[in-house]
């Protein structure tokens, strides 16, 4: 069975990169462009990884990793900010977050990070 990967990001242009370069690598893919969205899916079927924008419009990626861990508090996550906040970054560590990338980021180092903590 493949690992599901719900990709969280208010920019379609970073949803569609990501979804495309992550079924080449073999994972079923979701996409949520907002915070609402993003609990639904979750809620629907547990992804076995989130990547998480933190800034997105109505629901910031810290309260979206909140209402995630409430769901599930095993759920994996991966951070994405355009913003270097290193207090925003470290809450969402602080909240159970795995890692973070700043964009823009290399893609290739996303892959690596998704590949080695979907299969932890």
């Amino acid at each position: 069975m493949k690992e599901k990967i719900l990709i969280v990001d208010d920019q379609l242009g970073i949803r569609i990169l990501l979804n495309e370069v992550l079924q080449k690598e073999g994972y079923d893919t979701y996409q949520a462009a907002n915070g609402f969205q993003a609990l639904e899916m979750v809620q629907e079927g547990l992804p076995d990884l989130v990547l998480l924008d933190m800034k997105i419009p109505g629901m910031d990626g810290i309260e979206i990793l909140k209402r995630l861990k409430v769901i599930d508090q095993n759920i994996k996550v991966i951070i994405m900010t355009a913003y270097g906040e290193l207090d925003m970054i470290q809450e969402a560590k602080d909240l159970g977050a795995l890692t973070h990338f700043a964009k823009p980021f290399d893609i290739d180092d996303i892959r690596q990070a998704v590949k080695k903590y979907v299969s932890e």
